[in-house]
């Protein structure tokens, strides 16, 4: 299957998770329009108690649908949205990306991943059990964070299920995504 967009979601309060919609507005250096953490600088509250003026590199935060067959598996029933992530893909192992990646989402919107999203406990409070499902270890002790990918809207447009996700890769060396 080639890789496509699932399913969008937004929320304009801050809360854990956002809402299915039939379209996501993306706008350059913003974020998703209407969404609580679209803007310039830094929106989740713990960033901005830290510090407020730092630049927002978690504007739009992915998550793969193949994630949500491996929590059922576990016995968890998370469906699109439910941890927060403002797209979610199907086809394509975003995990893997490099720093800098960059996604074009449907006709015109380019996204660029800028990291890891680090699941917090936040995921815990949502279903006891699921931070464990999302957290996982390499032979050599590695953390492998599950939760997703943070971007920032390099152009904007609307982006709705079923279109196509293109992939541009940056150029080499490739840099691994870290937790941001």
């Amino acid at each position: 299957m080639s890789p496509r967009v699932h399913a969008v979601s937004l929320n304009p309060e801050h809360g854990f998770s956002k809402a299915a919609a039939r379209s996501v507005t993306l706008v350059a250096g913003l974020g998703i329009e209407g969404d609580a953490h679209s803007g310039p600088t830094v929106k989740h509250r713990s960033r901005v108690a830290r510090d407020p003026s730092q630049p927002n590199l978690r504007q739009v935060h992915l998550l793969h649908r193949e994630l949500f067959d491996e929590l059922r598996a576990l016995g968890h029933e998370v469906a699109p949205g439910a941890l927060g992530e403002n797209i979610t893909t199907a086809g394509l192992d975003i995990l893997s990306l490099p720093l800098g990646a960059r996604l074009r989402l449907g006709e015109e919107a380019v996204v660029e991943l800028t990291g890891l999203r680090n699941p917090c406990s936040q995921i815990e409070a949502f279903k006891p059990g699921l931070l464990r499902a999302v957290l996982d270890k390499t032979a050599d002790g590695t953390v492998v964070r599950k939760s997703g990918v943070m971007s920032i809207v390099v152009s904007g447009g609307v982006v709705r299920p079923g279109d196509a996700i293109v992939v541009e890769l940056p150029q080499p060396p490739h840099r691994p995504l870290l937790p941001v």
